[in-house]
């Protein structure tokens, strides 16, 4: 509608009677209407798509494409649909105002025209259109300012949840500290199992599980596969040699005790994936896909999938890194190795994952190397 005080509105006449239209075009333009007027349905539709039109008076009864057809036309196209559209014919039954408003019209009005009911009629449709346009720019403006809470909610979110993780990596970074040869193992495990994870995400097998928050979750939450290990002497987690049998039981209750230290904060605070993540990973990364692993013994999928990713790029860094007990194994080698351990140590799947993604796994191994 235009914005011109003298111009209450733009309303185009259709109907193929040039006397029907001139008519109506002055009866318009003495009520301050800009009128536009169409000889045929097909110019109509023509009309409507170049100009704004507030109200369409459309004659039934033409030639080629009568007021019915246009009608639905208008109805049909999302562009158009919100204009309101007055039926004029001189056809005065009921079955033709019937089918009318079936198809959408707004109004009905008989020939010959009565000025009193036709500037009524034209009234209450451009009111009814001016309501419909405020009630819609309204509703953009609070979806507009929505958008732009809901993004400064989740840039909140996010600063609080990057402090959060960054506090989570400092603190599995001095528990991983106590044992001096793991250097950047940390930042090269959350890598891999990025790697890992995104490249099973392509499997058919895994399009309902992984998804961008299990890859987001098991990135931040890796870091805490070890935390457990808080709880293993120094005598024992650093010791250069071979551990005893009693000292093996010891170090193998690492698992538990993370879990438990994690299941106590989603205690306190339940429901957060990424702290369940976290559980899985740190009570689950030692089991085997053959069930010859520890604490518990689990086998094949009844392991946290999660902790299967983990846990053979664990196995790649330990085998790739260098040890007081021995040196750091080529990755020819360590790949030999995953391969041989296929659906023994590890989810098959897993390793088909790595071999798909070795190259990022040398990237990873260069650009996180462990100060000398």
């Amino acid at each position: 509608m235009s914005s011109d005080n003298t111009i209450k509105a733009t309303i185009l006449v259709v109907d193929d009677n040039e006397l029907n239209r001139d008519m109506l075009s002055r009866r318009l333009e003495r009520e301050g209407y800009l009128a536009i007027l169409a000889s045929d349905g097909y110019m109509a539709l023509e009309m409507l798509a170049v100009n704004e039109v507030d109200l369409v008076l459309l004659d039934i009864m033409m030639p080629q494409l009568d007021g019915y057809q246009v009608l639905e036309r208008i109805k049909a196209d999302p562009r158009l649909q919100k204009i309101p559209v007055i039926m004029i014919t001189a056809i005065d039954e009921i079955d033709s105002t019937v089918k009318c408003i079936e198809l959408g019209a707004e109004d009905y009005l008989p020939k010959p025209f009565n000025p009193v009911l036709l500037r009524a009629r034209i009234g209450a449709s451009l009111e009814k259109k001016r309501l419909h346009d405020m009630e819609a720019e309204y509703r953009s403006k609070i979806e507009q300012n929505n958008m732009v809470l809901s993004e400064r909610v989740r840039e909140q979110v996010m600063e609080i949840a990057s402090a959060q993780l960054g506090a989570i990596f400092a603190m599995s970074k001095l528990a991983e500290s106590r044992d001096p040869e793991t250097g950047e193992h940390l930042d090269r495990m959350r890598e891999y199992c990025r790697v890992l994870a995104n490249q099973m995400r392509g499997m058919p097998k895994y399009a309902d599980t992984i998804d961008h928050d299990f890859v987001d979750n098991i990135y931040a939450a890796s870091p805490l596969h070890d935390i457990g290990k808080v709880g293993v002497p120094d005598a024992i987690l650093c010791k250069p040699g071979k551990l005893t049998a009693d000292e093996w039981i010891i170090m193998k209750t690492h698992p538990i005790v993370g879990a438990e230290t994690l299941r106590e904060v989603d205690r306190q605070h339940p429901g957060n994936a990424f702290v369940q993540t976290g559980i899985e990973i740190a009570e689950a990364h030692h089991e085997k896909w053959n069930g010859s692993g520890y604490p518990f013994g689990l086998a094949g999928e009844k392991i946290p999938l999660a902790a299967r990713i983990l846990a053979l790029g664990d196995v790649y860094d330990a085998l790739t890194s260098k040890r007081c007990y021995k040196d750091a194994f080529a990755t020819d080698e360590a790949r030999k190795i995953i391969i041989n351990d296929r659906g023994v140590h590890f989810d098959p799947d897993v390793v088909d994952a790595f071999l798909a993604t070795e190259d990022e796994f040398a990237r990873i191994r260069v650009e996180y190397q462990d100060a000398l």
